[in-house]
């Protein structure tokens, strides 16, 4: 089934506009923030299995160390923006992009647009 899934979330994208100028030492002024929603996503943790005997393990077998989004095909994501997931367990937090976006294009064999696929992290301090 091709996105945007009817029973995803919606993902607002948190991105810094455009520079409305420089400050005294020649800066870039930070611009207005931007919040662009995007329905029908599907979010899903990301974990990784920290080395055996590790100070991460301890007792543990798998850490969650972010999210995955797969966002509807011609989603505009990139690297310098920031997410929030509206549902029950990630309500409220800001999580940054990481990595370089993926579109999986075509399917070869529908021809269906596949979904944008991005990697983030909590923010945290």
């Amino acid at each position: 089934m091709p996105a945007p899934y009817p029973f995803g979330v919606t993902v607002t994208i948190v991105r810094t506009g455009s520079s409305p100028g420089r400050d005294e030492r020649g800066q870039p002024i930070p611009g207005p923030v931007e919040e662009i929603p995007v329905p029908g996503c599907v979010v899903t943790p990301r974990s990784q299995t920290p080395p055996v005997g590790g100070p991460e393990q301890q007792g543990r077998d798998t850490v969650i160390v972010g999210i995955t989004v797969y966002a509807p095909p011609g989603t505009d994501i990139r690297t310098t923006d920031r997410v929030r997931v509206e549902g029950r367990r990630y309500e409220g937090v800001l999580f940054e992009v990481t990595g370089e976006p993926g579109d999986w294009g075509h399917s070869p064999f529908t021809g269906l647009s596949g979904p944008v696929q991005f990697a983030a992290d909590r923010v945290t301090g």
